[in-house]
């Protein structure tokens, strides 16, 4: 089974989390943290920059390390690590997901999140965040 290796950003602004709705492929509709794989020579803090980027047309800091997901899809495996981000500069533009949310802590589970997203979700709130 193949392994992607990836990041993903929960990005915080005023109290409230960014979901994205994916607008493509097999997990179409889906809800999850916004990011992407990690490419050779970066480490996870600059795949998220990019990748954050490239997505939202956004600049994130990543503020700290949140958990990481070991998910098994049936077509892959997914290793994730994930982050606590804020904005730097710019507001998010959806150059690759089909909608976008900001989620106060008491509608946090009223989005359908992709199942590896759902862990990032507990540790939100075992952690407080949410």
């Amino acid at each position: 089974m193949k392994t992607y290796h990836v990041v993903a950003a929960i990005i915080e602004r005023d109290g409230k989390i960014l979901a994205t709705q994916r607008g493509y492929g097999d997990y179409k509709d889906g809800w999850e943290f916004p990011g992407g794989k990690i490419e050779p020579g970066e480490t996870p803090e600059q795949a998220l920059v990019r990748e954050i980027q490239e997505e939202l047309g956004m600049t994130v800091t990543v503020d700290h390390h949140v958990v990481d997901v070991s998910y098994d899809y049936p077509q892959f495996h997914l290793e994730m690590e994930c982050f606590l981000c804020s904005i730097a500069e710019g507001t998010p533009h959806l150059l690759e997901h089909k909608a976008a949310r900001w989620l106060n802590p008491d509608e946090i589970d009223s989005v359908d999140w992709l199942p590896a997203d759902v862990f990032v979700v507990d540790a939100l709130k075992e952690q407080g965040i949410v």
